[in-house]
């Protein structure tokens, strides 16, 4: 299982927000591109990165502090956050995002999320947003009225292969991750293949420590991506890297 840490950049600068409320915003940090430095020099082989932003507003707003941040980082980056387009996906793909994490187009604009797969085969992620089990879009303001299980069935009918779920409620909560409603998800997605491999599915939201970290990784998951715990220092990502690699 990869440990994937998390940068969300809003203004330029490496945030983390509560439960995704925007007004619970903690800075850790004012350049991502040196962050992505630190989490590379400790071992991560992949990069989460979040323009908060342009989740919000729904186009792209902080692609220079994503281009830094690609331009700094030897490991591949998967990014999320006001990919609503075609053209806005291929210009990120050719800064060099390797990755694209597809949320509200992916509950809205099917044709879209149709057409990313086609060009970006094996590219596309679908982001599964879920507060008590309902799939949040819209930067996690607006419900999507469809439980976060049909979300995943319908779409890798549609041929998506690669999921990551959040737990809103424990998003950026130095709680716990809510492991039945992942450990229900991960079942789902092994049962389904969407004309190709398996669906895979990577857990956000809560993980606080190595056990959590341990757990994930006996369900069978893809990834876990780890955001507060790492800025706050309950999870030493070599010490979690070496764990999870010797489980």
């Amino acid at each position: 299982m990869e440990v994937i840490p998390a940068i969300d950049i809003r203004g330029g600068r490496c945030v983390r927000l509560t439960q995704g409320d925007y007004a619970r915003e903690t800075v850790f940090a004012e350049d991502p591109a040196a962050v992505a430095r630190r989490w590379q020099d400790a071992g991560a082989q992949r990069l989460h990165v979040v323009d908060l932003d342009g989740a919000r507003v729904g186009r792209p707003v902080n692609a220079s502090a994503v281009q830094r941040v690609v331009a700094s980082a030897f490991i591949p980056v998967q990014l999320g956050g006001g990919l609503r387009d075609l053209g806005v996906i291929q210009r990120y793909a050719e800064m060099g995002v390797d990755r694209f994490v597809l949320g509200t187009v992916a509950v809205k604009d099917q044709t879209t999320l149709l057409n990313a797969l086609a060009l970006f085969p094996d590219r596309i992620v679908v982001a599964i947003d879920a507060r008590d089990g309902i799939v949040a879009s819209e930067g996690w303001r607006e419900s999507a009225g469809v439980p976060a299980a049909d979300l995943l069935r319908q779409l890798a009918e549609t041929g998506v292969t690669r999921f990551v779920y959040t737990d809103i409620a424990r998003d950026g909560t130095l709680t716990e991750p809510n492991f039945a409603a992942v450990e229900a998800l991960a079942g789902e997605a092994g049962k389904l293949s969407g004309g190709g491999p398996d669906a895979s599915l990577t857990y956000s939201g809560g993980v606080t420590s190595v056990d959590h970290l341990l757990r994930l990784a006996r369900l069978g998951l893809e990834g876990a991506i780890v955001g507060t715990a790492l800025y706050a220092g309950t999870i030493d990502l070599a010490e979690a890297l070496a764990a999870v690699m010797a489980a």
